[in-house]
């Protein structure tokens, strides 16, 4: 039966997403060259508010647990595990005032309404994930780029999506070299679960019901830390805190 209703359902899904998506492109686009910067992060912000609300067309609600006192004018490294696209829109719009942009794979700069367009224009940083030497020279840039508008980034350390509850061992890289480039940041590691269910059928049909859980764990400040201890210690953090 439940599998039965969700067909419709996703239907109905989809075709909300894909018109948020291209309404607010237009949006987007009109904002980010006639406003400049705050206007197009507002834009961005509502963007993911609307998705959200879009996930409630088939019964899927975010539950967002962070009992810490964050610091504005910090940057954060924002530290995830990654268990489906459906992570994203919840983490732009509760840590909105961050200012969170992405570390992403240069194959989503293009292709995708709204999605691509905030990421070649919103402040993000778009690699080459098989030059991995040449990913980490423009990580280390995007780094003083973070620590003079103090602006946040959002990494996946898996490096692409689960698909379980079960995270992919984490590639320390990145993380590591954003903490020797931004010593005064502050990491927050935020734990993802139970997002994977959306996709336990594959894309069509969504599963309905599905709560989605972001547990933001206790910020660490970076300076005084080695970053490779700390690195793996935002790891054990993040993977405890995952529920099954």
């Amino acid at each position: 039966m439940r599998k039965a209703l969700a067909f419709p359902l996703t239907v109905i899904y989809y075709l909300a997403f894909f018109t948020t998506l291209l309404v607010f492109h237009a949006i987007q686009w009109v904002c980010h060259y006639g406003f400049g910067y705050s206007a197009h992060k507002r834009s961005v912000d509502i963007l993911n508010a609307t998705l959200i609300f879009c996930l409630a067309l088939i019964g899927t609600w975010v539950r967002f647990s962070n009992p810490h006192k964050l610091q504005n004018n910090k940057s954060h490294i924002i530290v995830c595990n990654h268990q489906s696209l459906y992570d994203i829109p919840p983490l732009i719009w509760f840590l909105r005032h961050l200012h969170p942009k992405f570390i992403s794979k240069k194959e989503l700069g293009r292709g995708i309404p709204s999605i691509s367009f905030n990421l070649r224009h919103g402040g993000s940083l778009l690699i080459d994930r098989s030059k991995a030497k040449d990913a980490l020279v423009a990580i280390e840039d995007y780094a003083k780029t973070l620590n003079h508008s103090r602006h946040s980034t959002i990494i996946f350390p898996e490096g692409t999506r689960s698909g379980s509850a079960t995270p992919r061992r984490f590639r320390l890289g990145g993380m590591v070299t954003l903490f020797e480039n931004m010593p005064e940041s502050v990491v927050l590691p935020v734990s993802i679960s139970h997002s994977w269910k959306l996709i336990k059928w594959g894309n069509f049909p969504l599963m309905p019901g599905v709560t989605i859980q972001l547990t933001v764990h206790e910020p660490i400040a970076v300076k005084g830390q080695k970053a490779n201890e700390l690195a793996a210690r935002v790891e054990q953090i993040i993977v405890g805190g995952i529920e099954d």
